[in-house]
C-alpha cells in the first residue's frame, strides 16, 4: 500500500503544474486579441510570405510565415472568454478574429490574382482535404499553447503550436481558390482553418475549466448551460465532415495497398516482371502490364478468382503481355521520344528568341541616334547657336598597338562659317552630349 502511495506521489510530482498568476495570464491573452496598427501590417506581410511559399512550393517559407503570423491571439482569446464567462472579451476577440480572417483571405486573393505562377503545387493542395488528424493536431496544439501561456513557457511552445496547427496556409489556399475559381479548394481550405480555430479555442476553454479559473456570470444558470451546449454542438458539427473525409482516405489507402499486395503475390513468377498497374474505378477494371515470360491463362484465371480476397470482388483483371505489352512499351517509348523532341524544340525556340532579343537591342543601338539627332536639333539651336548641324553614329575604335577595341558614340559637329566655340563652351557641349546620348564613351569631331 505504501509503495503504491509513493508511486502515485512521484507521478503527481512529475505531472503536476499550477497557474502562476491568473490575472496576468488573462491580461496577456486579452491584449493579444487586438488587430490594429503594426499587428495588422504584420498579418498582411505574413499572408504574402505564406502565399509566396505556397506558390513556389517552399516549405521553409511557409514555416517562416506561420512563425510571423499573429492569428493565434484572438483564437485563444475566444476560448478564454467562453471559459471565464467574459462576454466583452468574447465580442472583442470574435470581432478581431473576423477582421483578421477577412483581411487574410482578401490579401491572398489579391496576390494570386497578380502572380504569374498559377499552378497548384503539393504544398497548396495539401491544405484542401482536412481530416480527423487535423482535428487531433489542433486540439493537442491548443492544449500545449494554453499550458505554455499559463506557466510562462511560451517562448518555444507558441511558435511550435503556430507551425503544427498551420493557421496561415489554409487562409492563403482559400484565397487561391477564390482567385482561380476553384471553389472546392476554397471550401476545403477554409474548413481546415475553421477546424483549427474551433479546436484550439475548445482546448483553451477546457483548460480554463480544468484549472478552475475564476468565472464571471454570463447570466442565469440556464443561459450558461445553453452556452455550453452550443459549444459542444459547434465542435461536433465541425468534427463530422472531417471524420467522413478520413474514412474515405483510409479506405482508399487500404485499397491501394491491397492492389499492390495482389499484384506482387498473385501475379509474380520467375522470368516475369510487372512494370505497371492501373485501376479504373468507373469500369471496375485492374489493368496490369507484364513483360518477360508470359503468364498462363490458368494463372490469370486463378488470380481473377482470388481478387475477392483483396477487396476487389467486382473488379475484372486485364493482363497486357506478349505483343500487347511490346506495343504498350513501344507507345510509351514513342511518347518519351516525342517529349524529348518537344523539349529540344522548346530549347531551340528559347535560343532563337534570345538571339532575336539581342539583335533587336543591337539594332536599336544603331537606329536610335538617327531619331536622337533630329530631337537634339532644337535644343542645340537654343544652347549652342554657333553649331549648324550634328551627326551621331556608333563607331568602334581600334588601336594599332593592341588587339582590343572600344565601342563609342561619335558626334560629328559642324560649326558655322565665321563662328567659333570657346574652350569653356566646348567643355560644356561635351558634358551636355554625354548626358544626352547616355553613352559609355563619346568622341566629338569638330568641323
Amino acid at each position: 500500500m505504501m509503495n503504491t502511495f509513493n508511486l502515485q506521489s512521484k507521478i503527481k510530482h512529475f505531472f503536476h503544474f499550477s497557474v502562476e498568476n491568473e490575472d496576468q495570464i488573462i491580461q496577456e491573452i486579452s491584449e493579444g486579441v487586438s488587430f490594429r496598427g503594426a499587428t495588422l501590417w504584420i498579418l498582411i506581410f505574413a499572408i504574402f510570405i505564406a502565399s509566396l511559399g505556397l506558390n513556389v512550393n517552399s516549405t521553409a517559407v511557409i514555416i517562416g510565415a506561420m512563425l510571423v503570423s499573429p492569428l493565434m491571439g484572438p483564437i485563444i482569446g475566444m476560448g478564454l472568454a467562453v471559459g471565464i464567462g467574459d462576454l466583452d472579451l468574447l465580442k472583442r476577440a470574435a470581432r478581431n478574429f473576423g477582421v483578421a480572417t477577412l483581411i487574410s483571405v482578401l490579401t491572398a486573393t489579391v496576390y494570386f490574382l497578380l502572380t504569374p505562377l498559377g499552378e497548384a503545387r503539393s504544398e497548396l493542395l495539401a491544405r484542401t482535404t482536412p481530416t480527423i488528424y487535423d482535428v487531433l493536431i489542433a486540439t493537442c496544439g491548443g492544449a500545449a499553447g494554453f499550458i505554455a501561456l499559463c506557466t510562462h513557457g511560451k517562448s518555444n511552445v507558441i511558435p511550435g503550436v503556430a507551425i503544427a496547427t498551420a493557421l496561415m496556409p489554409p487562409l492563403c489556399t482559400a484565397g487561391y481558390g477564390l482567385a482561380t475559381g476553384h471553389f472546392l479548394y476554397f471550401l476545403g481550405a477554409f474548413y481546415l482553418f475553421f477546424i483549427n480555430t474551433v479546436f484550439i479555442s475548445l482546448s483553451t476553454y477546457v483548460g480554463v475549466r480544468l484549472l478552475h479559473f475564476h468565472r464571471k456570470r454570463l447570466g442565469t444558470a440556464t443561459l450558461e448551460a445553453k452556452a455550453r451546449r452550443v459549444i459542444m454542438l459547434l465542435a461536433l458539427l465541425t468534427l463530422i465532415p472531417s471524420v467522413f473525409v478520413t474514412i474515405f482516405m483510409v479506405r482508399q489507402s487500404i485499397f491501394e495497398n491491397n492492389v499492390s499486395r495482389f499484384v506482387k503475390k498473385e501475379l509474380a513468377q520467375s522470368g516475369t516482371q510487372i512494370i505497371s498497374n492501373e485501376v479504373d474505378a468507373d469500369s471496375l477494371l485492374l489493368s496490369v502490364v507484364a513483360v518477360g515470360r508470359e503468364l498462363t491463362s490458368a494463372k490469370i484465371a486463378d488470380a481473377q478468382n482470388r481478387m475477392a480476397d483483396y477487396g476487389m470482388k467486382s473488379y475484372r483483371l486485364n493482363v497486357i503481355q506478349g505483343e500487347q505489352s511490346d506495343s504498350a512499351l513501344m507507345l510509351l517509348s514513342q511518347l518519351n521520344k516525342d517529349n524529348e523532341q518537344v523539349s529540344e524544340e522548346r530549347k531551340r525556340l528559347f535560343e532563337v528568341s534570345a538571339r532575336n532579343t539581342e539583335l533587336s537591342a543591337r539594332l536599336d543601338g544603331y537606329t536610335r541616334y538617327e531619331t536622337l539627332s533630329v530631337e537634339m536639333g532644337k535644343e542645340l539651336n537654343a544652347l549652342f547657336p554657333q553649331i549648324d548641324r550634328i551627326c551621331l553614329a556608333n563607331v568602334v575604335e581600334a588601336r594599332t598597338d593592341t588587339v582590343a577595341s572600344q565601342r563609342m558614340v561619335a558626334a560629328i559637329v559642324n560649326v558655322g562659317a565665321g563662328k567659333k566655340l570657346s574652350t569653356d563652351e566646348r567643355k560644356r557641349f561635351q558634358t551636355y552630349m554625354k548626358a544626352r546620348v547616355a553613352a559609355d564613351s563619346l568622341l566629338v569631331v569638330w568641323r
